[in-house]
């Protein structure tokens, strides 16, 4: 049995989107196999492998997709506790080594968008804060290196 992967309604019907358009590829892509197929010699036939290749990497991106929404729990924000660092909590923090001020949503699966600040939850930085509350310091190991953290307010 697979991890339930928690995400808003957003979220799920965001990846239930990616399913739909990646679905509506399919038919096109097994047009390009069959018009490949039909120019013969499939050993040394580009464009037949090509195309079976790139079908091949839409049904598994389809089906992640798919085991991702199978084991979705959807929660909703305000029913999440308050004080505490948790999922769908905004949370403003500052990184020790250079106080540099930074504020970060974290965000279930389908749902990550860093531009507008919108982290997974099971990133790193979502990882060190989860469960926490204002005024602790945590580490958040990166690739780079540990960051260590100082949460100064969950919104």
């Amino acid at each position: 049995m697979s991890a339930q992967v928690p995400m808003t309604q957003e979220g799920y019907d965001k990846i239930k989107a990616q399913i739909d358009e990646l679905e509506n590829r399919r038919p096109g892509i097994k047009q390009a196999i069959e018009e490949a197929r039909e120019k013969g010699d499939l050993r040394e036939n580009a464009d037949y492998h090509a195309a079976r290749e790139e079908l091949g990497m839409l049904n598994a991106k389809i089906s992640l997709l798919n085991t991702k929404l199978a084991n979705a729990l959807i929660v909703k924000p305000d029913s999440l506790p308050e004080g505490k660092v948790c999922l769908f909590k905004t949370v403003r923090f500052k990184r020790v080594k250079d106080g540099k001020e930074m504020e970060r949503t974290l965000v279930g699966e389908g749902e990550a968008d860093p531009t507008t600040g919108k982290i997974l939850a099971s990133s790193p930085i979502g990882q060190a804060l989860i469960g926490n509350e204002v005024g602790d310091k945590v580490t958040a190991h990166l690739p780079a290196g540990p960051m260590e953290l100082e949460i100064l307010e969950i919104i």
